[in-house]
């Protein structure tokens, strides 16, 4: 009780002078140590040698922040979606921690103000502002212990900033985890471009296919390769998760060439489609309407 009281009548002195006023807007809280906080803004293209010779940034508080900040995800996750499997948690701590969505936040809450960075150094870069967040967990699981942390990440970030619903059911890329989970299932996928022409406006449009097993099961469009080949990668992971057919088949293969099964929910562990609303689909939606009808005829006479 007296600890407490003595840390109100302490911080009084300091509640309406910065750096104080601005972190506690930001934090909740007033901190004990405020050079912990201070250094955790400092990018390394500033830093300063301090009293012993050693040079400060925030490298080794951003190092901290990133292993706290992936546990506390990762509980949250976990308590939030209870009848998922791990494939699914994983996918989702992933699109949060993720260097997007932590520039983002952290601009929201008002760092890309208090970060002190060389004059040199463009103010555009793309991980300054997500790094000193993470320093700033680092720093407050230094000051203040995990369990504030805790609630920084939950209460200020999650609960402020981000819908764990819908972050869910965003996928990052669809191409590169079509590859883990082939090559973690010793599949071959390649991807190869079809053919490529212009639409009625004269821009360039691409047409990509993904082949598994000498089967495509995937054809995407785009306005770029790239494009061309999430949307590909997309529909093959949607044939992946909901054709028990392709399944089967895919089952029987793997097993063929290296004597192991694929379980179900190794095709569950697949990420879920996005949340692309129809009219965004619609440029592409005849194309693989069409393609989806030939994949199943032969995927079907394959099975046969």
């Amino acid at each position: 009780m007296f600890t407490q009281l003595y840390k109100k009548i302490r911080l009084l002195k300091h509640k309406n002078k910065e750096p104080y006023s601005s972190l506690y807007k930001i934090l909740g809280f007033y901190p004990d140590n405020i050079h912990v906080y201070e250094q955790a803004f400092l990018h390394k293209s500033s830093s300063v040698e301090a009293s012993d010779g050693k040079w400060l940034n925030n490298e080794r508080l951003e190092f901290l922040g990133d292993a706290v900040l992936d546990a506390v995800v990762a509980d949250i996750v976990y308590k939030h979606f209870q009848n998922k499997r791990e494939g699914f948690l994983t996918n989702t701590r992933s699109k949060i921690v993720q260097r997007e969505t932590l520039n983002r936040v952290a601009v929201e809450l008002g760092l890309d103000k208090m970060v002190v960075y060389s004059a040199k150094l463009s103010s555009h870069n793309n991980h300054m502002y997500g790094n000193a967040l993470e320093a700033l967990i680092g720093a407050i699981y230094l000051d203040q212990g995990y369990r504030m942390c805790y609630h920084f990440v939950e209460d200020v970030i999650i609960n402020k900033y981000i819908d764990l619903d819908n972050i869910a059911r965003k996928e990052v890329n669809f191409k590169s985890s079509l590859i883990e989970w082939s090559q973690k299932n010793k599949l071959e996928i390649t991807f190869e471009l079809i053919e490529s022409f212009t639409d009625n406006d004269g821009n360039p449009v691409f047409q990509t296919g993904v082949t598994l097993a000498d089967t495509q099961i995937g054809v995407g469009i785009g306005y770029s390769k790239k494009e061309s080949q999430q949307n590909a990668a997309k529909m093959a992971i949607k044939k992946l998760r909901t054709d028990k057919v392709f399944q089967q088949f895919i089952s029987e293969l793997k097993k063929k060439q290296t004597g192991e099964t694929t379980a179900e929910h190794e095709f569950e562990d697949l990420p879920e489609e996005d949340s692309t609303t129809e009219q965004e689909q619609a440029p592409v939606k005849q194309t693989i309407s069409n393609s989806t009808q030939c994949i199943d005829a032969t995927i079907n006479e394959e099975v046969r």
